[in-house]
């Protein structure tokens, strides 16, 4: 038998040096949503994931987390940018809610997916803004999975905020450009 009972999350190296680079602020969610975008488009670039970037940041626009897809450079199938944005934050801040210090906002260049909507509301997010709808991921050739159709009205149940659309052709233009250099698509 080859039980693991240890499964490191990592992201890839160039990613905090890349972060500690962005100069602009993240004071608005447009200036969050080109950070994610950004990251989704370099981690494409450099071939360490899928075209998927996030980050979170508090209500005083500090920087809590970020990820990238790391789904098939880790095995992992929960690797997703949501949730490795979600996970580094809450391991930063030694805490599974977000929001026991305040007001946090889960800044995703595409729509979550059924796995990373789940996790939102129990990460302690306040917020949500997407860039790419799910249609474009899916257009793509990305499974999504199931998800309610009026999943932000869900989320708003619950006390989280939702925008969506934010940058969406720059979002788009990077899942675009990683089926065309032939990115590996990932689904069962």
């Amino acid at each position: 038998m080859n039980l693991a009972t240890r499964c490191l999350l990592e992201l890839p190296s160039w990613l905090e040096p890349f972060v500690a680079d962005w100069q602009e602020p993240l004071e608005t969610a447009e200036q969050r949503m080109a950070l994610a975008i950004a990251l989704s488009g370099e981690n494409s670039s450099r071939k360490t994931g899928g075209p998927f970037g996030a980050i979170v940041v508090n209500a005083d626009s500090e920087l809590l987390g970020a990820g990238v897809n790391m789904v098939t450079k880790l095995g992992v199938s929960l690797a997703h940018a949501e949730m490795m944005a979600l996970s580094m934050a809450q391991s930063a801040q030694k805490d599974w809610n977000l929001s026991a210090a305040g007001q946090v906002q889960l800044v995703t260049s595409c729509e979550p997916c059924a796995m990373c909507f789940g996790a939102v509301p129990w990460s302690g997010v306040t917020s949500l803004v997407c860039g790419a709808r799910r249609d474009d991921a899916e257009a793509c050739g990305f499974d999504e999975g199931d998800k309610p159709k009026n999943w932000q009205s869900k989320l708003e149940d619950r006390g989280i905020a939702t925008q969506v659309d934010v940058l969406r052709e720059d979002a788009v233009t990077v899942l675009q450009h990683y089926v065309h250099s032939n990115g590996k698509i990932y689904n069962p």
